[in-house]
């Protein structure tokens, strides 16, 4: 198994993406933190499936965007696993407005949970790895990083610096043995499926908009993880990978 005796926190991973990242981790060896910002009990469901396959996982609640919470957390896994060797920086919201009609509060949230949350885990954990010199962290962008879309200012400019923090982070750490990279997925979500309804678009005729003709789930994508999670990309770092069936070409 590709991650026998490794750790993972997996951030924002009740459901959707995380979700599939934590079981795919689980099945490869991992012992994994199942992390929500809100909602401790889907968390727990995901670890107690994962438990129930076989693997080792531990739910854990915490606001990435609060720095005192997310010391709190990588003290909790810590504490129950004695390492951390992987982070997933997934948490992410997203709202669709006009940037006319966008209030404050909507902007400040959208970037303190998306970037500053990406910073808070990657200084906290990644100090850690230090201390262990190695360690792979994942950060997670999105197709409107690179591609405009409509509605989506804030989301857009948080997921553009997350590749920038990456590139960053991973010159930085690279002497510690640490890799740092970034992948831009599509996958059809709870997530997903509320923005259609909420922009009134539909997903119906995806040969329209991805090259491939479909819209991958959760579980198509995981394997692209484990490949940045593991060995196999030992000398990859500071990459943004496209996993999207062709959408931003």
């Amino acid at each position: 198994m590709k991650l026998e005796g490794k750790v993972a926190i997996v951030t924002g991973s009740s459901k959707g993406i995380g979700r599939a990242v934590s079981k795919a981790f689980a099945k490869e060896g991992a012992r994994v933190v199942v992390e929500s910002g809100s909602d401790l009990k889907s968390a727990a469901k995901v670890a107690a499936e994962i438990e129930a396959e076989g693997g080792t996982a531990m739910a854990a609640r915490a606001d990435v965007a609060n720095r005192h919470e997310v010391r709190a957390l990588l003290n909790d896994t810590i504490e129950r696993f004695d390492r951390v060797d992987i982070l997933v920086n997934n948490a992410g919201i997203v709202s669709p407005k006009g940037i006319l009609e966008m209030s404050e509060e909507q902007w400040d949230r959208t970037i303190a949970v998306h970037l500053k949350g990406a910073f808070n885990c990657t200084q906290a954990v990644g100090a850690h790895m230090v201390s262990q010199k190695s360690g792979k962290i994942i950060n997670i962008s999105a197709p409107s990083a690179v591609r405009a879309s409509l509605g989506y200012a804030d989301y857009s400019s948080a997921k553009g610096a997350i590749i920038s923090l990456t590139k960053s982070t991973a010159k930085e750490l690279a002497m510690y043995n640490i890799n740092v990279n970034c992948i831009i997925p599509v996958a059809r979500t709870e997530m997903t499926d509320k923005i259609r309804a909420l922009l009134g678009t539909s997903a119906a005729d995806p040969a329209k908009r991805y090259p491939l003709g479909y819209i991958a789930q959760p579980e198509d994508i995981a394997p692209v993880f484990t490949f940045f999670a593991s060995d196999d990309s030992k000398y990859v770092t500071g990459q943004a990978l496209a996993v999207d069936g062709g959408l931003t070409i």
